[in-house]
This record gives C-alpha cells, structure tokens and sequence, in this order.
C-alpha cells in the first residue's frame, strides 16, 4: 500500500488518504544526502507584491508549456519531462507558495489564490501566452481552473492523473468525499500583495517543526522519486523539511471541490472546444478492503475527466502510477508534443 498525507490547514493535522490523489509525496534520499542549506533555485525568484514565486524556464517556441505538481509536490519533480518538452517549445515549472523556493503569499493559501498568483507570476517574468496547461494530481485542478478563469490564454490541457472533486480521502478509517466537508462559507477572493498577517505565527513555525521531528525525521528518496537526478532529490530532500512547505494550497479545498462538483451537473463541457489530454495511471496500490471500490471510482472520474472539452481525449498510460511523469515522463511528453503540434 502507498499511503499519502493530505495535510489541513495545520502541520499536525494530517488525512490519510489512500485515494492517492492529493499527495503530499513520500519524502526521499538519504539522511547522509540532505542538505544542510538551499540549493540554488534553477529558475528566478519574481516579484508578485511583497512576496516572490520561483518560475523555472526553458526552451523556446511557441505555446508555453506550464507544468503544475501535485499537493507536496516541486517544480524539480518535472526533472524528466521539462528537458524534453524544451527540446521543442518554451517550458516553464513553478513552485506554489510556500514551496521550495517560494515565498509564502496571501492568505488563505487556496486553488483559487494560486492561480490568480500564476497568471500573474507569468505576465510578471515576460511569459507570453497562450499556454498548454499541465497538471499532475492536484495541480490538474490548477490547471482547470486556470483554463476556466483565462480560457483566451489556454491552448490545450493536459491531467496527468489528476484530482476528482468527488474523491474519496481515508479519513479515520472512514471513506469521506473531500466535498461533503465543504462548510457554509464564501471562498474569499484572491489578493495581490501581503501582510504581516499572511507570515507563519512562532506557533505555526514551532508545530511544523515538531511534525518533522516526530513524523519524518530523517527523510529519504523513496519509489518513485528516486527516478529523478541527483540535483532534483537533493532539492526536494531540502524542498520537503521546510516549514513553510507544509501551507501549501489546501485552504478551502473542501469548498472549491463541492463548487466544481456542483458546477459540473449542469456544464456538459465547462472547457469548452479547449484541446485535453487525460493521461490516466494504470496501476494502483490500494488496500484490500477498498481496492474494487475506489479503483473503479478512480478509472470512471479519469474517463470523464476526457469530457470536459468537447476535444477531449483519455489515454491510459501502461506500467504508471499516480506520479505518471516520473514513472512514464516520455507519455508525458509526448501528450504534450501532440498538442503544440496542433497549433
């Protein structure tokens, strides 16, 4: 079994999710490996409005390829698939707030703040759209809801077995839909600059630090994060221990996942004609007791990921799990490739 944390709002607060699909990734190389300073950022640190985002670029060419990670995940995690793709197009990673690189920006750190922050972190360091949007896990519902909110800017999607608003989670030892939890709250709207009120508290810093004491410890590069060069385990092995990373874009999901899911019962389509990719895993490691259930679930929510878009196709990729591009980088890559070949 793999099992994932989803953490909520607190460091100490974790949902054990076996659904797999909001992946705060298992932690890497080892202990001897880890780096006692930040290794220097591959791309620029851009000034947003009091807080910078880290942007990694590469390449040339036309559309601009942005590849957003999963929940816990790097902008170094795409190490096999952004060579590639910069091979025949412009290419840019990024790293959310509160990642790696990242400055923390304003609260509450949402889906919605990232991608108000994104479009902005792209016209800031001169990255001229249109862009093909890819998404891994949770940064697929990033790149659909960058697709919805500047469909003028998006020339394609791709979901790399990307998250459900009608997921499943294990939440103690009961299957939950993240969305029922969704309290009776507006989702606040993005904000442009910080303030002192959007810093970690000496508290939040202290409980973050004692979760990676108590719970992760010495961390080390496990399957399949082990594929990934040296320079990218190393980052991600620093990356993964910083207490800022545990504030990561998990404020709201609940309520911006019931708000898709409802959305969705009466948009056939909510992309439009937009061109999508969904590259679905084929192998899952569920338990025993909820395999049949939620493997089932899994493959249906990825098939009608493909309508979308009234373009809209599925490809089951052999051989992969949930991190497709690290188990299978060249299916990546090559969905990638058949989308800027559209243009």
């Amino acid at each position: 079994m793999i099992s994932f944390s989803y953490r909520l709002s607190r460091p100490n607060r974790t949902l054990r999710c076996s659904a797999l699909l909001l992946a705060i990734a298992t932690l890497s190389v080892s202990a001897a490996a880890q780096p006692d300073s930040a290794p220097p950022p591959p791309g620029k640190l851009i000034e947003l409005g009091g807080y910078k985002l880290h942007l990694n670029c590469s390449g040339s060419g036309s559309p601009t390829v942005v590849l957003s990670a999963g929940a816990g995940d790097f902008s170094t995690d795409w190490a096999l698939v952004q060579p590639k793709v910069a091979a025949f197009t412009r290419v840019c990673s990024y790293d959310r707030s509160g990642a790696a690189w990242s400055d923390l920006g304003p609260k509450p750190r949402s889906i919605y703040q990232e991608v108000f922050d994104l479009e902005r972190l792209l016209k800031a360091a001169g990255e001229r759209g249109p862009y093909i949007m890819v998404g891994q896990s949770l940064g697929g519902m990033v790149a659909r809801v960058f697709t919805e909110r500047y469909p003028r800017q998006t020339a394609g999607v791709v979901l790399v077995d990307s998250y459900s608003e009608d997921a499943q989670l294990s939440i103690n030892g009961k299957l939950t839909r993240l969305r029922l939890l969704a309290k009776d709250r507006p989702i606040p709207a993005p904000r442009s600059v910080v303030t002192g009120d959007d810093a970690m508290t000496v508290t939040q810093v202290k409980n973050a630090q004692d979760f990676i004491k108590d719970f992760i410890g010495k961390p080390k590069i496990e399957p399949p994060f082990d594929k990934l060069p040296p320079d990218a385990q190393r980052a991600r092995l620093w990356a993964s221990v910083q207490p800022k990373s545990f504030t990561q874009s998990d404020d709201y999901l609940a309520e911006i996942s019931a708000k898709a899911y409802a959305e969705s019962q009466g948009n056939a389509h909510p992309l439009g004609d937009i061109p999508l990719i969904v590259l679905a895993r084929s192998r899952s490691d569920y338990p025993p007791e909820v395999a049949a259930v939620l493997i089932a679930e899994h493959d249906a929510q990825q098939a009608k990921f493909a309508q979308l878009s009234t373009k809209g196709t599925e490809i089951i990729v052999p051989n992969s799990g949930h991190h497709i591009q690290l188990d299978a980088p060249d299916a990546v890559v090559d969905a990638i490739r058949r989308l800027v070949t559209r243009q």
